[in-house]
């Protein structure tokens, strides 16, 4: 394995994270706790989506060998949910449900809330043909 993913990683995890995100993203419930969740509750569920991305990274995309590969590990976590943030971003952008410009704080809330189930849904996808 490289340090940068290839095109098919990429798709992968694109498409892992656009099945999940699709239908969480035009829920008004997620647009609500956009609105309404503590900032601390914002950032456990960022640390619960890495913890989680990074737990089934190393048992199936790396099956627990990361010794000597810990760079490419930890660059992989975060292309991935760097890629699905990008994803939930663009779906919440075309359903004007991401007020980035007028809301930030709102926006980034909604990233993140929508991000987490998506961030597993785009490592579970890359993984299904990993050996």
């Amino acid at each position: 394995m490289t340090l940068y993913l290839n095109l098919e990683d990429i798709s992968q995890i694109s498409i892992g994270a656009f099945a999940i995100a699709v239908p969480i993203s035009f829920s008004e419930e997620a647009w609500k706790l956009g609105e309404s969740l503590p900032k601390a509750n914002l950032v456990f569920l960022f640390v619960l989506s890495i913890i989680f991305l990074s737990f089934f990274t190393y048992q199936t995309i790396f099956q627990g060998e990361v010794e000597n590969r810990i760079t490419v590990f930890v660059v992989r976590i975060i292309i991935a949910y760097f890629i699905t943030g990008c994803i939930v971003a663009l779906i919440l952008f075309s359903i004007d449900k991401f007020p980035i410009v007028s809301e930030p704080v709102i926006a980034l809330k909604r990233l993140i809330i929508i991000s987490m189930p998506a961030s597993m849904g785009a490592i579970i996808v890359d993984g299904l043909d990993k050996e």
